[in-house]
């Protein structure tokens, strides 16, 4: 199954009474009650952040099945080899090279 979407915070139905409540900067709350500036100038420390770099990997998995197929395939012939010279180094940085082409494009574009 695909990776949950990132959680953003909600709009506040009824902003609280106090002098935050006017601010036009200051219409979310957290899921936590807790309220969040929407601004470009302060981090969000209330929400949990998504590493974009892993949520984009997770995504492009499925498009890379077939050189995981090769890697598990390796790793199944190599496992009884008792001499330590067989490994599956290329196959692994095969699956990870085509998740990377993958990811490079989508990840840049949300970097600009």
């Amino acid at each position: 199954s695909p990776p949950a979407s990132p959680k953003f915070a909600t709009p506040n139905p009824n902003p609280p009474k106090h002098s935050l409540g006017s601010d036009p900067l200051f219409p979310f709350l957290s899921e936590q009650g807790q309220v969040v500036r929407i601004s470009p100038s302060v981090t969000m420390e209330d929400e949990e952040l998504v590493d974009q770099k892993k949520y984009l990997e997770e995504r492009c998995k499925p498009q890379c099945v077939k050189s995981l197929y090769e890697y598990e395939k390796c790793v199944k012939r190599v496992e009884n080899d008792d001499t330590g010279h067989k490994h599956c180094t290329g196959q692994y940085f095969d699956y990870w090279a085509c998740i990377d082409k993958c990811v490079a494009p989508k990840l840049l574009k949300k970097l600009k």
